[in-house]
């Protein structure tokens, strides 16, 4: 063999980890894509952003789709299945990426929206990974404080705060912490309701009934599947709520405030692609958010007969009528 063919030769295989894999596979790339609830429109961002990136939906990536309803062992189920089916990529929250990693230390998992990645033991640290765990968190338990002060702002008459939290999650509880120590730091008389089932939501609102003049909702995957429930007996006790996102304001939540989950769905859409494309999880830092948004829903602030005032809806990002 000549020695110009051989250099072909050997620099067409330095490249085929990247560009041949596919081929010689002969199917798509798959992206185990595990999520509890939430929002369409966070999934709708990431595969989206995919789609711009160039990646063609059933041609040249898969996704298989999970939704594990709050429960962890659906979650171990989840997981282990995407590992007997080879695929490239998991994607995931948090708490469920901690469950997922036991599952496999070789296949990439991407979190969506951590709390506390270095807390949860899922990364070294947060601009070196390591391991095969990255993704984009949420800065929660940070902006306590923040979210209280604005419900404050909404309700001038707060002088007691109800705070509602996961027992069982490690992430929920710190945030559930510092919303109480803002809380103290305001003047407030404060209590705290911890739930382990859904089933404890009514007996926490019964234990509610005139001791609160408004609620906290510290926000996981098992709020987030009985949101409806939980907001609707907030509005029937006449409790203002202040909560994480959008989607559970629109739920009828009275307000929310926290990361712009979209744009975080869509990021981590983009460390989908640079792993697909050769990058290692260990090296791709996690990615902090740069937008927060401020939601009010005016709705429900009527059925609880309260008038939220304009220098707070000049603040919204955005105002649900």
């Amino acid at each position: 063999m000549k020695r110009r063919e051989f250099i072909t030769l050997l620099g067409g295989a330095a490249a085929w980890p990247l560009a041949g894999r596919a081929q010689q596979r002969r199917k798509p790339l798959t992206v185990g894509y595990l999520m509890s609830g939430g929002s369409t429109a966070w999934t709708s961002a990431f595969a989206d952003r995919l789609r711009e990136l160039g990646w063609i939906e059933g041609r040249t990536i898969a996704i298989e789709y999970r939704d594990v309803e709050a429960r962890p062992e659906r979650v171990a189920e989840a997981a282990v299945e995407f590992v007997r089916h080879e695929v490239d990529v998991i994607v995931t929250y948090g708490a469920a990426a901690a469950i997922a990693r036991q599952a496999t230390t070789t296949i990439p998992i991407i979190f969506t929206m951590a709390v506390d990645a270095v807390g949860m033991g899922l990364v070294a640290s947060l601009s070196r990974p390591g391991g095969n765990v990255t993704g984009t968190s949420i800065q929660q338990a940070e902006i306590a404080g923040k979210r209280l002060g604005l419900l404050r702002d909404a309700v001038p008459h707060l002088r007691r705060l109800a705070v509602m939290f996961e027992g069982g999650d490690n992430a929920g509880v710190p945030e559930g912490s510092k919303a109480q120590d803002a809380a103290h730091t305001l003047g407030l008389e404060v209590a705290a309701h911890e739930i382990r089932r859904a089933e404890d939501i009514a007996l926490i609102f019964g234990a509610l009934n005139g001791q609160a003049d408004a609620l906290y909702i510290v926000e996981n995957p098992l709020i987030a599947a009985n949101i409806t429930a939980i907001t609707t007996l907030a509005i029937n006790a006449q409790l203002p709520t202040i909560l994480t996102t959008r989607f559970a304001t629109e739920a009828g939540g009275l307000m929310s405030y926290g990361a712009n989950f979209p744009i975080l769905f869509r990021r981590a859409a983009e460390i989908v692609d640079k792993i697909l494309r050769g990058v290692k999880p260990a090296d791709i830092p996690v990615e902090q958010p740069t937008k927060f948004d401020l939601v009010i829903n005016l709705k429900t602030a009527k059925a609880l007969r309260l008038t939220i005032p304009e220098k707070l809806l000049a603040l919204a990002d955005e105002v649900i009528e």
